[in-house]
C-alpha cells in the first residue's frame, strides 16, 4: 500500500487532528486514512454535473402527466 507523506503541518491543524483521532477513538494514521477515504470517495461538483448530464433522458407528455396528477389527487 502506499504511503502519503505531508509536511510543514502547522501546529495547530496538527494538534485539531491528533483530538479528532483520539476522539474517534483511532491514532492519528487510522482517523487521516480514513478521512482520505472519504475524500477519495466523495465526488466533485463537476463530478456530479457530469453524471447528471449522462443521465438518460425521459419524456413525458403533458396529457399524462395531468391525467396522472389528477389520479393522485382523487386517490386522496
Amino acid at each position: 500500500m502506499p504511503n502519503v507523506q505531508i509536511r510543514e503541518v502547522p501546529e495547530d491543524v496538527h494538534q485539531a487532528l491528533v483530538r479528532k483521532a483520539e476522539l474517534a477513538g483511532q491514532s492519528l494514521q487510522q482517523y487521516l486514512s480514513a478521512q482520505l477515504e472519504v475524500i477519495a470517495s466523495t465526488p466533485t461538483v463537476d463530478e456530479v454535473i457530469d453524471l447528471i448530464d449522462r443521465r438518460q433522458k425521459g419524456s413525458v407528455s403533458r396529457t399524462s402527466t395531468i391525467a396522472a396528477l389528477q389520479d393522485e389527487r382523487a386517490r386522496r
